[in-house]
């Protein structure tokens, strides 16, 4: 006679089937893609400079000669280039190796910055104003480059932002020892509206690392960088003019006379950093703390750059068409005033995120200022804790198992596709989440990047050690990145050129 099973193990025999077919069904979930089209470097050298590298433009700041007190204007916009507009006889290649070897320079400097435990930092308009951008890649200082007009009258200079930096300096004559610099060096004994800072003003003692000569009881200070790069001078308040005439007065600016490493080309930095030194904090009576940038693509394949501009925007209009959603809040570090915080809360590849990713690897530690992630200008690539890059690199290895590895890796990517012959490729979607909802939907040109003329394109996020996080350029192309200082959160805007 035949015997029924026991209820038991036909009940255990039933959430077999269950789990086996609930893993069936993950398994076979289908991996979201998203179309990449394949260029690879031009192996041509350049020839044209950008027009930002001119000379004859003082008429460029010509125009309304009210100060930002008194001006009508509550919004300043500029055009920004990259460094690599500027290069002459240089192929794609060679920028890309040069951009690489800067970038490794920096992310090393940030996190020495931001590791130093017991080190402490520091020291409303309607409208904005706003200006084209460059970059300042093919000149070995900074990433993307801006002109503004410095005195009375106005001496254009050519200027690096930097997100990463607060103070503003510029090179000034005399130069006991100068780099050489597109355009002229300013020279404040010209200027109607320079003016030194005594030692005792408030200004003076908000310096990181400053002075006093006390011979002529003068501000002086320094700033070096984790490149090795230092300036060196005299802090005083100065006028900033931008194009079309918009005038800030009474900003205070270094003037250095001894400046060297890797500012070639460029007149000096413009910092746009949290600190109050900063340049968005000292026009904030005026425009408030708020700025936004928007970087157009310089290495991958998508639509050439020339056909669209990269510009940075100060005042209320860097929040227009900005949504709440797209906010995350920034995050303060105690222990390190100038860096732009973010809570990076996962990544996604393929459309499913990736486990791997954790908090604790990427969260900031306020007691010692250690962790943390932080959005920076002057960053190329992106870098993640050592564990959350290897998590996100086997996850896109394995979402793009169709597409063929490229041995060996190339300079700091470990992760390379051979896609010569190819046009449009599909690749995994990445999506990076943030604290608040906030999410970056990356187009594939901003995590694929080519590094030859043959084909080979690579991963564009590497692992760190250094115990900061960095969201570079390289991911932040394309979107335009908001900083809301007044309400102390950070948007990702896509398709904001």
């Amino acid at each position: 006679m035949l015997m029924a099973p026991p209820p038991l193990l036909s009940l255990s025999a039933l959430l077999l089937i269950l789990l086996a077919a609930s893993a069936s069904n993950a398994a076979a979930k289908p991996v979201q893609t998203q179309s990449f089209l394949a260029t690879p470097l031009s192996p041509e050298r350049t020839s044209a400079p950008s027009e930002l590298a001119r000379d004859d433009d003082k008429d460029l700041f010509a125009g309304n000669l009210a100060t930002a007190e008194d001006a009508a204007a509550s919004t300043v916009r500029f055009s920004v280039v990259h460094r690599d507009d500027f290069a002459v006889d240089a192929t794609a290649a060679e920028l890309l190796a040069h951009r690489l070897e800067r970038d490794g320079k920096r992310a090393s400097g940030i996190s020495a910055a931001a590791g130093a435990a017991n080190t402490t930092r520091g020291g409303s308009g309607t409208g904005g104003v706003s200006a084209p951008v460059v970059s300042g890649l093919a000149q070995g200082s900074g990433e993307y480059f801006t002109k503004i007009g410095v005195g009375t009258p106005a001496t254009p200079a050519l200027m690096v932002l930097d997100t990463g930096s607060d103070v503003v300096w510029l090179q000034c004559a005399p130069c006991r020892r100068c780099y050489d610099q597109s355009g002229p060096v300013f020279e404040p004994r010209r200027s109607k509206s320079y003016g030194a800072l005594d030692c005792a003003a408030p200004l003076c003692r908000s310096l990181d690392s400053g002075g006093c000569d006390l011979r002529r009881r003068a501000c002086i200070y320094q700033v070096a960088y984790g490149d090795g790069s230092v300036t060196a001078g005299d802090f005083a308040t100065e006028t900033l003019t931008f194009a079309g005439g918009a005038r800030v007065a009474r900003v205070a600016v270094g003037c250095g006379h001894d400046n060297e490493g890797l500012f070639v080309a460029a007149a000096g930095l413009l910092g746009l950093g949290r600190g109050s030194l900063s340049f968005p904090a000292q026009i904030s009576r005026r425009y408030g703390r708020s700025f936004s940038y928007c970087l157009v693509d310089r290495t991958s394949s998508a639509t050439p750059a020339s056909s669209r501009s990269s510009t940075v925007t100060f005042g209320s209009a860097a929040l227009a068409s900005t949504v709440a959603s797209s906010f995350t809040p920034m995050v303060k570090n105690p222990r390190m005033e100038t860096f732009y915080y973010v809570q990076l809360a996962g990544i996604s590849v393929g459309g499913a995120r990736v486990p791997g990713v954790a908090n604790s690897d990427l969260r900031l530690d306020p007691s010692s200022g250690r962790g943390g992630v932080i959005v920076d200008s002057g960053t190329s690539v992106t870098r993640l804790a050592r564990p959350a890059y290897s998590a996100l690199r086997d996850a896109f290895r394995a979402a793009a198992a169709g597409l063929r590895l490229s041995p060996g890796g190339f300079s700091l990517f470990d992760t390379c596709y051979d896609l010569s012959g190819r046009k449009v490729v599909k690749v995994p979607t990445v999506s990076m989440h943030f604290a608040g909802g906030a999410e970056a939907s990356l187009p594939p040109e901003n995590y694929l990047i080519p590094v030859d003329s043959k084909g080979t394109f690579c991963f564009a996020f590497a692992g760190t050690d250094g115990g900061v996080s960095i969201i570079g350029n390289i991911q932040q192309q394309g979107f335009r990145v908001v900083f809301d200082g007044d309400g102390q959160r950070v948007a990702f805007v896509p398709k904001g050129c």
